[in-house]
C-alpha cells in the first residue's frame, strides 16, 4: 500500500488531501513520524523521524494521531482481496505482503495481470492505491514493488534480472542496512554489480557471516518460500513519555498498563506467554532490559506482576525514565500447569 496511513487519514478527511500529512505523535510529546504522505515526503520528511525535526524540515506539515483500529479495518478488506486471488499470502505488515500466484484463482498465466486485477479491486474497494512487484523470488518482487511508487508496477523478467540489479545500491538488498552499507562503502562496493565483482574472502572480510546469504541476492538469487501463516513470536507495548517520569509509583503504574495492553493483545491471538521483558530507557537514553521465564500464561495479574518486579532489578526509582516497554516474548498455543504465585522478588 502507497503511505497506507497516511492515505487512510487523506481520504477520510478531504481537508488533508493534497497537502503534507505525518500521522505519528505530537512533537512536544518527543513523537515520531509513523508515516508519511508523498506531500511530505516531497519535504524529506519519512517515517520514523522525531516529529519536531518534521515539522522544521515541513512547517505546513499537517501532524495526525494514529488511528490503529481503522488502519486495521482497511487492512483486512485488502488482505481478503489477496486471498481472492491465492491463498498463499505471507503478511509482512498491516500494508505489504508476498503473494505466490504460479496457481491462482483466476487461472491468470501472468503474474502482472494478477497484480492489475489486485491493483483495481484495491482501488474500488477501499479508495486507496497499491504498488506492485512481478518477479520470479522474493528479492526481485520487494524490489519491483518500490521502484515506482505511488501506484506503481514493475515486472522483472528473468532475463532482465542482471542488468536491473547490477546497477542498483547496496541497500536495495535484503538484510543491508545503514551499518553493512557502511563497511561495503568503505571498501568501494557502492553497487550490487561491485559486490558481484568482489572477491569472496574480500566480502566475507568485510562483512563476516553476512557475506554467505548477501553474496546471493547479489545475484538475485533467493529461495525463500511465500509462508502463509507465519506464527506469532512476541507480543510488546512501549511508551515514550512527554516528560521524564521521576515517580516510582507512577512508573509502576505505567508498567502494569503496559502489560494489560500485552495481555488483551494475547487474548486477541489465543496465546500465553513464557517470558516477561520489562524495557526501560533513562532520561541519558541508555536503555535496559530485563527478563523473567516461567510457565506459560496470560493472567493480567501474574504477567503486571513479574514485569513491576523487574522495575526492582533496573534504577527507575533513582534515574528519570523516559520511555518504558513491556513485552512478552516465547509465546504458546498452550498454558502449562497453574498460574504461579510469585514471591515479591524475582530471581
Amino acid at each position: 500500500m502507497d503511505a497506507f496511513y497516511a492515505s487512510v487519514e487523506q481520504r477520510d478527511d478531504p481537508a488533508l488531501r493534497g497537502r503534507p500529512v505525518a500521522v505519528g505523535g505530537r512533537p512536544e510529546s518527543r513523537g515520531v513520524v509513523a508515516a508519511a504522505s508523498y506531500e511530505a515526503r516531497a519535504h524529506g520528511v519519512r517515517s520514523a523521524m522525531p516529529m519536531a525535526r518534521a515539522m522544521r524540515l515541513c512547517p505546513g506539515l499537517a501532524v495526525v494521531p494514529p488511528d490503529f483500529p481503522r488502519y486495521k479495518a482497511v487492512s483486512t478488506a485488502v488482505f481478503t482481496i489477496f486471498r481472492t486471488a491465492t491463498p498463499l499470502v505471507e503478511p509482512m505488515s498491516l500494508d505489504e505482503a508476498y503473494l505466490d500466484v504460479t496457481e491462482n484463482a483466476w487461472g491468470e498465466p501472468l503474474g502482472v495481470e494478477v497484480a492489475r486485477r489486485l491493483k483495481r479491486e484495491i482501488r474500488t474497494t477501499t479508495g486507496l492505491t497499491a504498488s506492485a512487484g512481478v518477479a520470479a523470488n522474493k528479492l526481485l518482487a520487494k524490489i519491483a514493488s518500490a521502484w515506482k511508487k505511488p501506484d506503481g508496477l514493475t515486472v522483472i523478467a528473468p532475463d532482465r534480472a542482471d542488468a536491473f540489479l547490477e546497477r542498483l545500491g547496496v541497500e536495495a538488498l535484503w538484510g543491508v542496512g545503514p551499518v553493512t552499507a557502511g563497511k561495503l562503502h568503505a571498501r568501494g562496493w557502492r553497487t550490487v554489480g561491485d559486490l558481484r565483482a568482489a572477491p569472496e574472502e574480500d566480502l566475507s572480510a568485510a562483512i563476516g557471516s553476512a557475506a554467505e546469504w548477501i553474496r546471493p541476492l547479489a545475484f538475485g538469487l533467493d529461495d525463500r518460500p511465500v509462508v502463509a501463516e507465519r506464527p506469532w513470536k512476541s507480543v510488546s507495548c512501549e511508551n515514550t513519555f512527554a516528560k521524564d517520569l521521576t515517580d516510582p509509583k507512577a512508573i509502576a503504574s505505567e508498567v502494569e498498563e503496559l502489560s494489560r495492553r500485552c495481555v488483551r493483545r494475547l487474548g486477541g491471538i489465543g496465546l500465553f506467554a513464557r517470558t516477561v521483558v520489562l524495557k526501560l530507557r533513562y532520561s541519558d537514553f541508555e536503555t535496559v532490559t530485563r527478563s523473567h521465564t516461567a510457565p506459560p500464561t496470560r493472567a493480567v495479574g501474574e504477567i503486571a506482576q513479574r514485569a513491576v518486579a523487574l522495575l526492582r532489578r533496573t534504577a527507575a526509582d533513582r534515574r528519570p525514565v523516559r520511555l518504558l516497554g513491556v513485552g512478552v516474548p516465547g509465546l504458546s498455543n498452550t498454558e502449562e500447569g497453574s498460574q504461579l504465585s510469585l514471591p515479591v522478588g524475582l530471581p
